[in-house]
């Protein structure tokens, strides 16, 4: 069996850059002891902890877009609800794979709570 290191993404909402382009689709790789030890030396993670999340996702998301180089000031300018996405995805990928979401049956319209289960999870 292969571990699988890198995640494919879809943003829901996407990153506008600085010349109006907009991003939505992406990679996320697994992280690594190092993406989560070294951020906490960052002055910025330091006088604020909340920053660690900003720091985190840009060592790990390496493509957005035509964006290759997503930098903190990247993840900085996401909208919540694709930072919050992109937070999820990360804990699906790097925890125990399970994540679970609240879904409406196309057929009765009923929402439920489903377990999705990452690849390797």
């Amino acid at each position: 069996m292969v571990l699988q290191t890198e995640y494919e993404f879809t943003l829901p909402k996407g990153y506008v850059d600085e010349k109006g382009n907009m991003h939505k689709k992406g990679i996320m790789r697994l992280a690594n002891a190092s993406d989560e030890i070294l951020p906490m030396k960052d002055p910025r993670v330091q006088s604020n902890p909340a920053y660690l999340a900003v720091i985190v996702l840009a060592r790990v998301v390496t493509k957005l877009g035509e964006v290759n180089d997503v930098s903190p000031g990247v993840i900085e300018k996401l909208y919540i609800g694709d930072l919050t996405y992109l937070q999820e995805l990360y804990r699906r990928v790097n925890g125990d794979g399970n994540l679970m979401l609240d879904v409406k049956c196309p057929h009765c319209g009923e929402h439920f709570e489903e377990a999705i289960t990452a690849p390797g999870g």
